[in-house]
């Protein structure tokens, strides 16, 4: 199993800015990933270049990293936004 560095970087947005609804330390998930089984999945340029061939499906780009990331390597995407399901990408609907 894999994680990419956009989720975590999503996180620590979102855990930045402070919201009252998402309160994050993403410290402790980048610590747990790996206690979990999890592998990092970096982000490598390939990834980057399949985002020109990618519809415009969806807009966030995190979400459109995490789509390429899954067509290139391949992989399965882990999501519960059924939109990403749209792209040709294996996807797990959580």
């Amino acid at each position: 199993m894999f994680y990419s560095p956009a989720n975590l970087w999503e996180i620590a947005i979102k855990s930045a800015l402070r919201r009252s609804d998402f309160r994050v330390d993403v410290a402790a998930i980048h610590s747990a990933l790996p206690e979990s089984g999890f592998r990092e999945l970096p982000i490598r340029a390939g990834h980057v270049v399949a985002l020109v061939e990618l519809p415009n499906v969806h807009r966030d780009p995190f979400d459109r990293i995490l789509v390429c990331q899954a067509l290139t390597e391949p992989l399965v995407l882990i999501t519960n936004d059924d939109t990403l399901a749209r792209y040709l990408v294996s996807v797990r609907l959580v």
